[in-house]
């Protein structure tokens, strides 16, 4: 009988390590997927560079201290979660939902500035249907903002696990794998 419960242990431990495994695969494949969805978004914008139209060009539209400080909000904000997947990994669940807080607060700051941005662009006339160009920054931007979007409600959906179960292997590995995606996310920015 305990020779029957070791080995009934240690085959729930080993599909438990698959099970892991293969929700990490399926998450890189995800990751993978999006690389391309962005891939093709960036080559769209670069081929739609010229085609304004007879209206705005990207260099009469972009104001480089406001996409400065979007940048550096958004590259912050990668830090602290950074510092989230440290804390999380000496067990730390109150600091870990700190941490969170703090990215997800940042993500905030950025997603209000981006949206103030096409507001304000929007008011002067400029809109996705003004040209091809505008149209391929509206969407590659709007793309990158729905992604932050939803890597901040995944934060709170995180946070709040956290908060009810603590520090264990299943919300470790789910932290883990939105740290990358956030990661994902703030190097993308750095090329748009």
């Amino acid at each position: 009988e305990g020779l029957t419960k070791m080995a009934i242990s240690l085959i729930q431990q080993e599909d438990a390590r698959r099970s892991h495994h293969d929700r990490e695969f399926g998450f890189w494949m995800y990751l993978m997927s999006d690389a391309i969805i962005f891939a093709l978004l960036f080559a769209t914008y670069l081929i739609m560079t010229d085609s304004t139209a007879g209206g705005p060009s990207a260099h009469d539209l972009f104001r480089l201290p406001h996409a400065l400080i979007e940048s550096v909000v958004l590259l912050v904000s990668s830090a602290t979660f950074g510092l989230a997947s440290v804390e999380l990994n000496l067990g730390r669940a109150r600091r870990v939902v700190a941490c969170l807080a703090l990215t997800f607060a940042l993500g905030f700051i950025f997603l209000a500035m981006e949206v103030s941005e096409f507001h304000d662009l929007v008011v002067r006339g400029v809109s996705p249907d003004r040209s091809g160009f505008l149209s391929a920054f509206f969407t590659l931007v709007g793309v990158h903002g729905l992604h932050v979007g939803f890597g901040m409600l995944w934060i709170v959906i995180f946070g709040v696990q956290i908060l009810i179960r603590g520090v264990n292997a299943s919300t470790a590995s789910r932290v883990s794998r939105l740290a990358l995606f956030w990661h994902f996310l703030d190097v993308l920015w750095v090329g748009v």
